[in-house]
């Protein structure tokens, strides 16, 4: 059966499969290509008759995620990225929860064309599920004078608009929306709760693994001045769109070498639009608190995102370089006797990178009166224990995918599925209700979901890392 769905742009015929119809490579924003290039998304060119949505559009110009990894993008293939894919369980329905999906990758990496969001296990649990491309390294964040910052972020919100005007003919609610994503994409879900121009556009959102980093417009142009020197360009959108994307990510990483963190260039720019802060900066003046949030982290968030520690570990240098000073390294100590500053490297470096983000963000929302759920994910995969990135699968229900084996190995354990169950139905039944099914967080009782075996709920965990990162029990 190929279905056939009415857009606000045309007509477009999906595939089905399994019992779920899938629309891919649908465009909600025109090619960001020529006068458009840098400049913030807009409305897709409508077409005569049926278009076939059989394949995933172009992803966003980006490197290689690792050496080794499939390229996700190539020359050949262009800027057209701004594309969505639908999977829905009955395009004939009316009024099934909607589910839109962020991608992470440090804000540089990232495609809905990944196998690993291949949706169409979780819209099984009776939800139509939504992902979508958003321009990611310079060309989505990247800053130039006289040009919007936070074009991907811009994306994202044509992406809701689209999701909005379009998802009813997929059978789903546009009042009934929730947005879900992991790293880069929970604290894009973050930061939409509070930015005006997203007000009204999803009811719900799930943050999985929020990280810090927000870049100050100073420092984003330090970033572009730096870029714009190794292409041999001016500073400038002239300049800089000049160049073919390829010549673009050859030099996009070089401020790199001067930052200290290491990972990414690029982040979200403080416009005093969209982005105001840090993502919980917003969320303690109550914007967004009628946004319903589930977030939470996984235990061991350093895992999979940097080098092993060293065998021996000056964990004063470590806390020193996250920020705390080297006091904190003794309350680290005490907090966790039974660990070596070998061991407490990953824990300090899992509460500077997201736990403590994440935290602060539930505790934002919570304290400006949102209905929020903190969960912490422990289940300890073969390779690569509780690491960054290893809720993805079980979220989608895809333990196959070169990704997944990365954190499962392969075959995957034999209890993938019973907490990948477990898990789409809570994020099931959150999209569809407010519940994911285990009492609220609140400052006064701030209970966590422990994603394991069987999964338990318990007080939040980390109250010896959070002292520690605010300076007192108050905070």
């Amino acid at each position: 059966m190929n279905p056939v769905v009415v857009t606000s742009a045309g007509k477009v015929r999906g595939a089905g499969r399994d019992g779920i119809s899938c629309f891919r490579g649908i465009p909600f924003a025109a090619p960001p290509e020529g006068p458009l290039r840098f400049r913030p998304p807009t409305a897709p060119v409508a077409w005569e008759g049926v278009r076939d949505a059989l394949a995933f559009g172009a992803a966003p110009p980006q490197l290689a995620p690792a050496p080794g990894a499939p390229a996700m993008w190539r020359p050949g293939d262009g800027l057209d990225c701004l594309t969505v894919n639908v999977w829905t369980p009955d395009p004939g329905a009316v009024g099934l929860p909607v589910m839109v999906w962020i991608y992470g990758g440090l804000w540089k990496h990232g495609a809905a064309s990944m196998p690993h969001y291949d949706a169409g296990r979780l819209a099984g649990s009776g939800v139509v599920v939504v992902t979508f491309n958003y321009r990611v390294g310079f060309e989505g964040f990247g800053h130039l004078p006289g040009v919007p910052d936070n074009r991907g972020l811009h994306d994202q919100i044509a992406a809701l608009r689209w999701v909005r005007d379009n998802i009813g003919a997929f059978g789903g609610d546009s009042g009934n929306v929730t947005v879900f994503g992991q790293s880069a994409g929970a604290a894009s879900a973050a930061l939409l709760m509070a930015a005006p121009a997203a007000r009204g556009l999803f009811r719900r959102a799930i943050a999985q693994s929020i990280p810090a980093g927000v870049r100050t417009r100073a420092e984003a142009e330090t970033i572009t001045a730096t870029i714009a020197r190794a292409a041999g360009v001016p500073a400038t959108w002239d300049g800089l769109a000049g160049l073919p994307p390829e010549a673009l990510l050859a030099v996009q990483d070089t401020p790199l070498r001067t930052r200290e963190d290491g990972f990414s260039a690029f982040g979200p720019v403080i416009d005093g639009d969209l982005v105001t802060g840090q993502p919980w900066a917003a969320l303690d003046t109550g914007a967004g608190r009628d946004v319903d949030l589930v977030c939470g982290f996984t235990h061991e968030e350093y895992r999979g995102q940097g080098p092993a520690p060293a065998a021996r570990v000056d964990l004063e240098l470590v806390t020193e370089a996250v920020g705390l000073g080297k006091e904190a390294a003794p309350a680290y100590r005490r907090a966790h006797p039974g660990l070596t500053d070998t061991d407490l490297f990953t824990v300090v470096l899992s509460d500077a990178l997201v736990r403590m983000p994440t935290t602060r963000v539930a505790r934002a929302h919570a304290r400006a009166g949102g209905r929020t759920w903190l969960y912490d994910f422990t289940w300890q995969g073969p390779t690569l224990g509780a690491a960054h990135g290893i809720d993805v699968p079980f979220v989608f229900g895809n333990a196959t995918s070169r990704f997944a084996a990365r954190f499962l190995g392969s075959p995957p354990p034999a209890d993938f599925a019973d907490l990948s169950g477990h898990l789409r139905a809570a994020w099931a039944s959150f999209a569809a209700t407010g519940d994911p099914g285990w009492p609220r967080f609140t400052l006064e009782q701030p209970t966590t979901r422990v994603w394991d075996l069987p999964p338990t709920d318990t007080v939040y965990p980390l109250e010896a890392s959070r002292q520690i990162w605010e300076g007192d029990a108050s905070a």
